[in-house]
């Protein structure tokens, strides 16, 4: 009888032990077929995370009492037309950290998401998806930065997020000027009340080696009236060093519901090049999503995005690509490029 008491017991107190921590596997897999034409020539094929970006995923956390948790996601992506990792130079692609969580906020150390591309689903109509994407145009200068530190908090509708990444170069250990080789620094501040959500983001690159500084301002949000939820951005980007820029990016855009398992998306997207005329370029987009249970989901989208004589954007990856994608056609300046796609989704 004793036994048994103690057994109970030791049961008990184990299960108090798990039910304070918890792992959980997660994932995504969206394919489906894609046309594309660059006014040259055009291409059919089968894309990976169309609507979402293929994946899988560990997340979990610990309560370490006093309100305080330790807190970790190591997110992998992958190219389900091929069942490849989505990239070759690292397994944990997408998001790698730890951190800790309080009343006070949230502290996380590792590979995160850059301010930009963590705060698109609030300013952009297509969610940075499908034939709508606005980093079509947008420069996000990439969606995640390594080695970052962010500081994150929110109460009573207002958020924001510190962030800082370490540029890891010898001799460079500056947070700013010259000897900055290779760091981050960004933040976004924003205001959520009922209908309403705005959110103000900025990002500081110091290139490696240092011979470049980019500077992101972004300032968007939307409105949902209930039967059309509205749509906007502004953003400036400025470039010093071995190659300047300075551009301007506007977006408008609109989602409406569609009984109660269907959203039309709308989506128009500018750019004007403040330092090479003739250099500007548009992209007019229209999508549809359609639930058919909480987890699985079917889409479809289509883009044309029109190029000035001395510019060359593409519908089918983003701006700041530093290379065309493999099965992605060549953007071609002064032509249009269009998109066509449609895929199933499903979460799990």
């Amino acid at each position: 009888m004793k036994k048994s008491l103690i057994a109970l017991a030791v049961l008990a107190a184990s299960g108090a032990a798990m039910a304070q921590s918890s792992v959980t596997l997660y994932g995504i897999a969206d394919v489906g077929f894609a046309h594309e034409n660059n006014g040259q020539t055009s291409v059919s094929r089968m894309d990976s995370g169309n609507l979402n970006g293929s994946r899988w995923g560990l997340k979990g956390s610990e309560d370490l009492g006093g309100g305080l948790k330790a807190i970790f996601t190591l997110e992998a992506g992958l190219n389900l037309d091929t069942g490849a990792t989505s990239s070759t130079s690292s397994f944990f692609n997408r998001q790698s950290f730890v951190g800790v969580s309080s009343n006070f906020g949230t502290v996380k150390l590792g590979r995160q998401m850059n301010p930009v591309y963590a705060t698109a689903s609030t300013w952009d109509s297509f969610g940075d998806a499908l034939a709508g994407d606005s980093a079509h145009l947008f420069n996000y200068n990439g969606s995640r930065t390594d080695n970052m530190v962010s500081y994150n908090y929110a109460s009573n509708g207002f958020y924001g997020e510190l962030q800082y990444g370490l540029g890891e170069v010898a001799g460079n250990n500056s947070i700013t000027g010259a000897n900055a080789a290779g760091r981050t620094a960004g933040m976004f501040v924003g205001y959520k009340a009922g209908p309403f959500d705005v959110v103000l983001t900025h990002q500081n690159i110091h290139n490696n080696p240092y011979n470049e500084a980019t500077k992101m301002t972004l300032l968007g949000g939307n409105y949902d009236f209930g039967m059309v939820k509205l749509f906007a951005a502004y953003a400036v980007e400025k470039s010093v060093g071995a190659l300047p820029k300075d551009q301007k990016d506007a977006h408008l855009g609109l989602t409406a519901p569609v009984g109660t398992a269907g959203t039309v998306e709308l989506s128009y997207l500018r750019k004007k090049d403040d330092l090479v005329s003739n250099a500007n370029a548009h992209q007019v987009a229209i999508g549809y999503v359609h639930n058919l249970s909480k987890r699985t989901a079917l889409y479809t989208s289509y883009a044309q995005l029109n190029n000035d004589p001395k510019a060359a954007y593409s519908a089918a990856y983003g701006a700041d690509a530093t290379s065309v994608p493999a099965g992605k056609l060549p953007a071609i300046a002064g032509n249009n490029d269009k998109v066509f796609d449609i895929g199933i989704r499903h979460t799990f």
